[in-house]
This record gives C-alpha cells, structure tokens and sequence, in this order.
C-alpha cells in the first residue's frame, strides 16, 4: 500500500518537473547579445531577477530534481 502511494507521488514529481522544465525559457547566448552586450544589462530587470517567472522556474526545477532523486532511490531501496 506504501509503496503504491509513494509510486503515485512520483509520477505526480515526473509530470509537474516535465511541465515546469518546458515552460522555461532558453538561455540567449548569441552573436548579437556578445556584440550589443546584451548579457550584461543593469536594469532594473537583472537586478531584480531573484524575483522573476524565471528565478522562481529554476528553484523548483531545482526541488523537484531532488524530490524525483530521492523518492527514486526509495522505491530502488528494498525498504518498501
């Protein structure tokens, strides 16, 4: 019975963590940018950024990773 609710649990991480690694955006790192100094703003943009869609994207990106780590280590143990 445990180990059918932790399996539930992990597909619930599997599909939240596909979704959220989706909705990111890619990183620009082109000739233009390099060029224009694109990558180096000092707006009030990237001073800010802890704050962002993004910044927020990436720290539950990062939960979740760890969270699928180790609930898939648990259904790998032989303690269930």
């Amino acid at each position: 019975m445990l180990k059918t609710i932790i399996t539930v649990v992990y597909v619930i991480i599997c599909i939240v963590l596909i979704i959220i690694v989706l909705s990111q955006e890619g990183k620009e790192a082109s000739l233009t940018n390099s060029i224009t100094g694109g990558g180096y703003d000092n707006s009030y943009w990237s001073k800010n950024k802890g704050n962002s869609k993004e910044e927020v994207l990436k720290k539950i990106t990062t939960v979740l990773g760890i969270l699928f780590i180790l609930v898939a280590l648990l259904l790998d143990s032989k303690l269930l």
